[in-house]
């Protein structure tokens, strides 16, 4: 049974959202893919304790990688995607494909970028830190401004 709350960021409200009690939602508000409201099941502030406090963590600049139970729905592919965003350390980039690469399918990209485009926990997931090939800034979810604010905060050009 799906639960949410709704937390203050450096970014406006975030929805969480958990399934059973394991995270599987992180929404920005004006969210591309963001599903509908009444998907999110009923308010409950009393689950999401260890999120609002690693998320706090995180904009405060004192965690650098998020140790949450994860419920990922997607297909065995997207699925797979996000666990490889899992993997790009605090700070730094990949492009589409080197993730493609790392995926052992080097053909990807385009499809990579699709799956990391649907990434349903955004920030914990770190989607924002894929950039394109030339290293630009292509795509983001929460909107290119808030993914420009999140790898200037994280690379230490910028702070909140």
């Amino acid at each position: 049974m799906k639960r949410h709350t709704v937390i203050d960021s450096p970014y406006g409200p975030l929805t969480l959202v958990a399934d059973d009690g394991v995270l599987c939602g992180l929404y920005m508000t004006e969210q591309r893919h963001r599903p509908p409201e009444e998907t999110f099941g009923n308010r409950d502030d009393s689950l999401f304790g260890e999120t609002e406090e690693q998320l706090r963590a995180y904009f405060a600049n004192e965690l650098k990688e998020f140790t949450l139970e994860l419920r990922l729905h997607g297909t065995m592919f997207q699925r797979t995607v996000w666990q490889q965003l899992q993997k790009i350390p605090y700070g730094e980039t990949r492009t589409y494909g080197e993730l493609a690469d790392a995926l052992g399918n080097p053909k990807a990209s385009r499809a990579v970028g699709l799956a990391n485009g649907k990434n349903p926990i955004g920030i914990i997931v770190p989607c924002h830190r894929v950039v394109g090939a030339d290293g630009s800034l292509t795509g983001y979810g929460g909107g290119l401004e808030r993914k420009q604010r999140l790898l200037d905060f994280e690379t230490g050009t910028a702070l909140f």
